[in-house]
């Protein structure tokens, strides 16, 4: 019987712990651990590696350092941002040339030159469950535009397919294939869950395709529309 493939997964959070759940089904999971994880702990020979951290905390050399302790044959998955797309004001793909640096930019540039296998995923903006639009501690006043949303159990979902696949390379975009106004889905939101709407000046047009991926996994979204996320 063929022992299962390993995947360490650093950052277990709030999209990294239901993800490491989900792939235990299919794979042998471990979740990296401050306390527990030294540098020369198992978990640094697992197959693929999952980064789904945070870019403060000197995320560079945090990234620098996996890449020194993981075995040379571990492929990497790298939970990206379609921040990197801030100069855009237009529809946008992976096939954009990135002109403005950023710690996104750098990240992506520091694995992809690693000669590693490394798949690239830009994320959205992360919702779902208890992540609502529109409700938020301190932030009242907004740009409008199209979101670029995705729901968490589209990523969980689309990692799950792309390991099962074998799919180890490449770069892609995570977002939602319907793009409402901001303005929109706040509304909805407000009157759902019971906020006070704040208020938007500006608009803003970047839509973020994720064709490719689309494509390349015949997927067909959980929740293909932001307007719906909390339904």
């Amino acid at each position: 019987m063929r022992s299962k493939k390993s995947i360490g997964i650093i950052g277990c959070g709030w999209l990294g712990k239901p993800l490491s759940c989900e792939l235990a089904n299919d794979f042998a999971v471990e979740c990296f651990s401050r306390e527990d994880t030294t540098d020369t702990s198992a978990f640094w020979q697992s197959d693929t590696i999952i980064i789904a951290i945070h870019t403060k905390d000197n995320y560079i050399k945090t990234l620098q350092k996996i890449l020194t302790l993981a075995k040379p044959t571990s492929n990497f998955v790298l939970m990206s941002s379609t921040s990197i797309y801030r100069e855009f004001d237009s529809a946008v793909d992976e096939s954009a040339i990135i002109t403005k640096t950023s710690l996104i930019k750098e990240a992506e540039d520091l694995l992809l030159n690693s000669k590693r296998s490394v798949l690239v995923l830009r994320l959205g903006g992360l919702m779902g469950e208890d992540r609502v639009a529109g409700r938020w501690k301190s932030a009242t006043d907004f740009s409008d535009g199209f979101v670029n949303y995705i729901h968490r159990d589209d990523v969980i979902n689309i990692v799950k397919l792309m390991m099962q696949k074998g799919i180890t390379e490449g770069v892609y975009n995570l977002v939602a294939p319907n793009h409402p106004l901001r303005s929109e889905i706040h509304q909805k939101n407000s009157e759902d869950f019971g906020f006070a709407l704040g208020t938007f000046e500006g608009m803003t047009n970047r839509v973020i395709i994720s064709d490719k991926l689309v494509k390349d996994l015949d997927y067909t979204f959980l929740h293909p529309n932001p307007l719906n996320f909390w339904s």
